[in-house]
Parts: C-alpha cells; structure tokens; sequence
C-alpha cells in the first residue's frame, strides 16, 4: 500500500480513537464511546504496518507531519475552531519534514 492513503487512514483512525476517549473523560460521554474508540486505535496500529519501510520507527516519524496535519484539519472540521496561522505554519513545517523522511527512505 502507499504511504500517504495509510497514513491518512491511520490519521483519522488515531484522532477519531483518541477523541472517543476525550469525550469520555473530558466531555462527560457515555463509556460506551470507549468500544469505538478502542476498535479506530487497533486500525491506526494495523495501518501503519502496511507502510513500506525498512523500519518502524522511520513510518512512524513520517506519520508524525501527516497526524499534525490531520488534527489540525479535526480541529476546524469536528470541533469547529479555526486553526490559527501558526497552527498552519506549524503543521507545514512538520510535513517538510515528513517529506524529507520519505524521500530519504525511497533512495
């Protein structure tokens, strides 16, 4: 599989797993939240081992600008808040540097 489609599906699988357990914790909702949440972070975890790479370490670091970038994009869809241009600086700079690793894999 490609990266980039594993790695947005692992995003949203992360995020979505991670806010499950927000909502319960922060927000008041119900544990049954905790089911999904628990089944999205299993996805998350199956998805990046369909990223080709020598090393897990090396597709988790290149996920780490494709997750900034996607919270950010949760952020302004899910829950409605702006990000800010420092927020979108940030989440650039971030996947330069995703792109740097992935291009220094593929050589």
């Amino acid at each position: 599989m490609s990266a980039l489609p594993a790695y947005a599906g692992a995003a949203l699988a992360e995020i979505a797993g991670c806010f499950a357990f927000w909502a319960w914790l922060r927000q008041g909702a119900s544990a049954w939240w905790l089911l999904p949440g628990l089944a999205c972070l299993a996805g998350f975890a199956w998805l990046l081992t369909l990223v080709e790479s020598d090393a897990a370490g090396r597709a988790y670091a290149a996920y780490g600008g494709v997750y900034i970038a996607a919270s950010l994009l949760w952020l302004w869809a899910v829950e409605r808040q702006v990000p800010t241009a420092w927020d979108l600086a940030g989440a650039a700079v971030c996947l330069l540097g995703a792109g740097i690793i992935l291009l220094g894999a593929a050589r």
